[in-house]
């Protein structure tokens, strides 16, 4: 689980109620850890507490995993289109064009040491390669484990191609990623449900955190919030915090996931008033294209992981 601290916290909190229950924090970095941990600090943390810097030995004491929730994510150097906000600002999609940013961020994207792009490795691809690592931990008959993918309302159809499923090619990654996030979670349903694996996403809405501050300085946001506050009553995206942002992924771990619809985005909402509920929204999704791209990433994950071993046989 990879998520901000204080919705990393939250989570701990409502997961780790009853007897018998472990969260495992896995982490790719020491610092990580030790942020995440000063948070609990300040309370004392009644069950057990396992910290997992990444590497699969570390899942050996465990049989199975009940929740994974897939939320790290990046969106490297932001840029807004100015253009496109003004001219959004005096439509009719005004509304659309604050809760779901569509049309509005570009990013400058790279590629990795892996000869992957980075958004994608990162948002997608990291994810699949966790989840096929634990899948003996995860899929059980006699009782359902969940995968809780954080996407976003930013997710658009128009900025992903089974052509070019990393979008090395366009400007806008993290919308193509997060796509793509919706893409592999409605193929992993299709695949695994007979499995006792379930998938859900979920958008925890405009949280302001490093990566929204990378759009516009946090000195900006503060100026705006009697703005946002006042568009709160129309548009439901702008939880804000960490802890409202977190809505839904606390709603999901207490449903049965049976009972959840595979083609919906479960939403993380805040009223005018500030009140938190969960709502959501049918995935814009065909079901072969779905396939399609679960199929591209196997036949990914085949070509990384031969370069790998040749990597190894050479050193």
């Amino acid at each position: 689980m990879s998520a901000s601290c204080s919705q990393w916290f939250r989570l701990q909190r409502n997961l780790s109620k009853g007897a018998g229950k472990t969260v495992i924090l896995i982490c790719s970095e020491d610092r990580r850890v030790i942020s995440c941990l000063s948070v609990g600090a300040c309370c004392v943390l009644k069950p057990e507490l396992a910290l997992v810097i990444w590497d699969s030995f570390g899942f050996l004491r465990f049989q199975r995993l009940d929740y994974v929730y897939l939320n790290a994510g990046i969106m490297p150097n932001p840029k807004l289109n100015i253009k496109a906000f003004f001219c959004g600002l005096f439509s009719r999609n005004v509304i659309r064009m604050f809760s779901t940013a569509e049309g509005l961020l570009t990013q400058h994207d790279r590629v990795t040491a892996d000869g992957l792009q980075e958004v994608f490795e990162t948002n997608v691809f990291g994810h699949f390669i966790l989840i096929r690592e634990l899948e003996p931990l995860l899929c059980h008959s006699d009782s359902p484990s969940q995968l809780i993918w954080t996407s976003s309302r930013n997710a658009s159809k128009s900025n992903f191609s089974l052509e070019d499923i990393q979008h090395a090619k366009g400007q806008e990654p993290y919308s193509s990623s997060k796509y793509a996030t919706d893409l592999l979670n409605v193929a992993l349903n299709r695949n695994f449900n007979q499995k006792g694996l379930y998938s859900s996403v979920v958008c925890p809405g405009t949280v302001l955190t490093n990566m929204t501050y990378g759009i516009l300085p946090p000195f900006v946001w503060t100026l705006l919030l009697p703005v946002i506050w006042l568009i709160r009553f129309f548009a439901n995206a702008f939880t804000l915090t960490p802890y409202n942002g977190s809505e839904a992924l606390v709603w999901l771990s207490h449903q049965n996931p049976e009972s959840l619809n595979p083609l919906a985005k479960y939403l993380s909402s805040t009223t005018g008033l500030g009140s938190n509920y969960v709502t959501f929204q049918k995935l814009d999704i065909d079901e072969e294209m779905a396939e399609k791209f679960y199929q591209k990433l196997l036949e990914l994950e085949k070509r990384v992981r031969t370069t790998i071993v040749k990597s190894d046989c050479r050193s």
